[in-house]
């Protein structure tokens, strides 16, 4: 039964004969009983009640081998009845002094079970004396028990404990000074250290020490922890003194010490959050959180802001988590602008599971700490742009509460709203609060170049067949604002806005509908339409619907969240190319020369790209001649084929590595929709694999080896939302000698927004570096952007240039819609180029 039991079955038979294997006369069969009980059934079992009287004849009996099987069984899976009817000959067994002490610390920890599941059971009057008693025990096993007994007990009622207090601090004396500890109890050199984390425990149940002899030892003791606790390389003795420093950090935050002890702690918790050792900085950064609670510790911790903004960059998103608590904790009027600041630089390259409460932070201390509404604004919209599908309405609600609230901030927020809404892309958050403010406030900025009612319209309306179906509203009643403030009237604009107004009548979203009606019909009463339109009124002042959950979340927990600190931009040899497109839209030339085109097979346009000449193919960076090919018929098989490198017909393209801060311009342009070197030169070091392979492989998933050669391996671990992704790039040394000379190049296509971290110019041996490499995708293509990727080993320079796989597939997401939702809309559709339908048969 035990073994069924240990392969993860449940064992459902034989309980009977478990128990009654507990009364049998001999060891043998009385501890297989006892044992086979113990795992199968659990407290309320109603076979254990046949076996009570069993358990305390073992425990009052004279065989103390009986007896520690008895209260074995008891303190694992005893509950309310045995606590009713065994907790008084436990008690006995625990202050007997003719037991021996492996009997009394299992009737301590018995003792314990039936007090959490029983308070009644221990008297507290009669128990003081008592635990005084305990405390006095030599043996540390039994003292260890009895300590954990005491912690439960004045957890519960400290009152009735007081006389525990100077027992305690003695005790803790002893082990600190290594007095009188048997070997067997010490463990790496560190006497009885899960001893002296429970008696610091029990002390912090004490509000204060009175008594200024007891009070003195203990910050001696206290100090002698803290001086003697240092980092080693032998991990078990460091978990087992940090264990004991950080809960000694914990009792000198308790017992609110002096202002030196306090500044003593900060400064040894710096030293921590400095190591290399995950854990020790994990738990440095969250015991330096905790002590922000005392008072005038701050501005120490404030000493170790640099190290803190490291650690919040660190790779461990734990470690991550950690320092942007101690960072939101620490932030005050003083260093808000740079906490703040400091966040909306990692928001680029910050993990996707930590945005959202990344942006919410921001918003939160942007508010409670604006030096002035301006810079507030700017904050927000910057927000918004860099992590809109992050962040919650409630963070764009409460800026536009703020600008209708001061006129003063209206003109600069409407100037502003116009300049991030003119970008080419734009969040759909973004859109609507930039579509709000400037439909109420863009009247203000009519004298200004560019700011014309037409051009405001006309920049917000570019945005409308990007957006969804909860967006439109907003935009419908920005047009009608912008038609309101028009005087005159212009009457091409009114014919524009009217136009739109009528086409979305018949939009099958109510919302979309009424709205359309309701404002053409309002569009046509003239000069009535001024009183109807006006501007929205003040919103009434209450309390920010963000800080009252930053306030609700440090009610619940004394570890509060956030960020901090703005660190200063290294200058990278990650060169990133970005194509800017001019506002007419037209293509930006790329000149032959410097830059190429990556093209994907087109399947609409099958003479442009399967022509009876050949074309240049690259397979991650070795170029060959291939054949034409006709187009695939399988869509995906497409899309996730070779992809095609091509440059201008009848052109030669010219490469040059350093041909990015500096291109010069040449005669013959080719199409910019994706930039990749075309002539590569031949590398005498070959890859290890095939690697178009594994490009295809990534494709398809998100992690693996994208580039492998006998001196580095490039792998890739990805992470997709909506039209947003982020790579880290993993550049491995394979060697015992560093790799020098490292370089990479973003080649990226024009509907990809890339941005590659800093890569170092050195790689260590045997050493792994990450970079972050944040993609937006901006608009539908089968382009593919390439990692232009170079390094020297000795005499060897190696250049490859990898295709990178952001292709479409990863920015498609699901859409579960059910048939009820589904067939009515289909229905309603009229037929092509908006509906479409094939039978396959299968």
């Amino acid at each position: 039964m035990l073994y069924i039991y240990m392969l993860g079955y449940d064992v459902d038979f034989g309980h009977m004969e478990a128990v009654s294997l507990i009364s049998a006369p001999k060891y043998p069969e009385k501890q297989v009983g006892y044992i086979v009980t113990s795992c199968l059934l659990n407290e309320n079992h109603d076979f254990l009640r046949l076996a009570i009287n069993t358990v305390r004849n073992d425990i009052i009996g004279r065989n103390e081998t009986f007896q520690c099987l008895a209260l074995t069984l008891v303190g694992n899976i005893g509950g309310r009845e045995f606590a009713e009817s065994l907790a008084p000959d436990v008690q006995k067994l625990l202050l007997s002094s003719s037991c021996r002490p492996l009997v009394r610390k299992k009737a301590a920890l018995c003792l314990l079970r039936l007090f959490r599941k029983n308070p009644d059971v221990v008297n507290v009057d009669g128990w003081a004396d008592r635990m005084t008693q305990l405390l006095d025990e030599r043996d540390l096993g039994v003292l260890t028990s009895s300590m954990s007994l005491l912690v439960a007990l004045v957890s519960n009622n400290h009152e009735a404990y007081w006389t525990c207090l100077p027992k305690c601090v003695k005790i803790l004396e002893r082990l600190a000074r290594n007095q009188d500890v048997p070997q067997e109890y010490t463990y790496y050199g560190i006497p009885s250290p899960w001893l002296q984390v429970k008696t610091m425990r029990a002390l912090q149940y004490f509000p204060t020490i009175e008594d200024p002899n007891t009070r003195r030892t203990l910050f001696e003791v206290l100090q002698w922890i803290l001086m003697g606790t240092d980092v080693v390389k032998n991990v078990n003795k460091n978990n087992a003194s940090h264990a004991v420093l950080f809960e000694a950090l914990a009792l000198v935050m308790h017992l609110d010490a002096e202002k030196e002890m306090m500044s003593q702690c900060v400064a040894l918790l710096g030293k921590f959050i400095a190591v290399r050792e995950p854990n020790i900085r994990y738990l440095g950064l969250e015991n330096m959180t905790r002590m922000l609670i005392v008072a005038d510790v701050q501005e120490s911790i404030k000493r170790h802001q640099a190290q803190i903004i490291t650690s919040l960059k660190d790779p461990d998103i734990s470690i991550c988590r950690r320092a942007l608590d101690l960072l939101y904790g620490m932030c005050d009027i003083t260093n808000a602008k740079d906490i703040v600041e400091e966040l909306l630089q990692y928001l680029n390259s910050a993990d996707f599971t930590m945005r959202e409460e990344l942006s919410l932070k921001a918003a939160i201390l942007a508010e409670k700490f604006a030096p002035d509404l301006s810079w507030y604004v700017d904050v927000i919209l910057q927000l918004i742009e860099k992590a809109g599908d992050f962040i919650s309405d409630d963070i764009w609600f409460r800026v536009v509460q703020f600008v209708t609230n001061n006129d003063d901030l209206q003109p600069y927020a409407a100037a502003k709203a116009k300049e991030y809404l003119d970008k080419p892309a734009v969040d759909e958050k973004m859109v609507k609060v930039c579509a709000y403010i400037l439909g109420e406030y863009s009247h203000l900025l009519a004298r200004r170049p560019g700011c014309s009612p037409k051009e405001i319209f006309s920049i917000i309306h570019e945005k409308l067949p990007s957006v969804s179906t909860t967006t439109i509203p907003l935009l419908l009643s920005a047009y009608a604002k912008i038609l309101m403030h028009t005087q005159p009237p212009d009457q091409v604009l009114q014919n524009q806005i009217w136009t739109i107004f009528t086409k979305y009548e018949s939009c099958i979203d109510a919302e979309i509908q009424q709205r359309a009606v309701e404002y053409f019909a309002l569009s046509r009463k003239g000069a009535a339409l001024m009183d109807i339109l006006a501007e929205m009124p003040k919103f009434p002042e209450h309390k920010s619907s963000l800080i009252k959950k930053a306030e609700d979340a440090e009610g619940d927990t004394a570890e509060q969240s956030a960020l901090k600190l703005r660190a200063q931009q290294q200058p990278s040899n990650a060169l990133v190319v970005t194509d800017q497109h001019p506002s007419n839209g037209e293509s930006p030339p790329v000149f032959v020369g410097q830059l190429s085109v990556v093209k994907a097979p087109n399947m609409n346009n099958t003479e442009d790209h399967y022509s009876t000449e050949q074309v240049l193919s690259q397979e991650n960076g070795n170029l060959s001649q291939v054949d034409q090919q006709p187009p695939s018929a399988d869509p995906l098989s497409d899309l996730l084929g070779p992809l095609a490198i091509e440059g201008p017909p009848g052109a030669t393209v010219q490469y040059e590595n350093s041909a990015v801060s500096g291109l010069e311009s040449g005669p013959d342009v080719v199409d910019g929709s994706a930039i990749v070197p075309v002539e590569v030169g031949t590398n005498t070091i070959q890859p290890i694999g095939n690697i178009a392979v594994r490009f295809h492989a990534l494709c398809l998933k998100d992690s693996g080896v994208l580039y492998e050669d006998p001196y580095i391996q490039i792998g890739i671990k990805a992470e997709w939302r909506a039209h947003q992704g982020r790579l880290v790039l993993f550049l491995g040394n394979k060697n015992t000698s560093p790799l020098v000379s490292v370089q990479a190049l973003i080649l990226p296509p024009a509907h990809l927004k890339m941005e590659l971290a800093l890569v170092p110019d050195t790689i260590p041996p045997r050493a792994q570096v990450q970079c972050p490499l944040e993609v937006v995708n901006l608009r539908p293509s089968r382009d593919v952007a390439v990692l232009d990727f170079s390094y020297k080993f000795g005499t060897h320079m190696v250049n490859i240039k990898l295709r990178l796989p952001a292709v479409l597939n990863k920015f498609l997401q699901p859409l579960p819609v059910s048939a009820e939702e589904f067939f009515p809309q289909w229905r309603s559709l009229s037929g092509p180029p908006l509906k479409l339908q094939e039978v396959v048969c299968v």
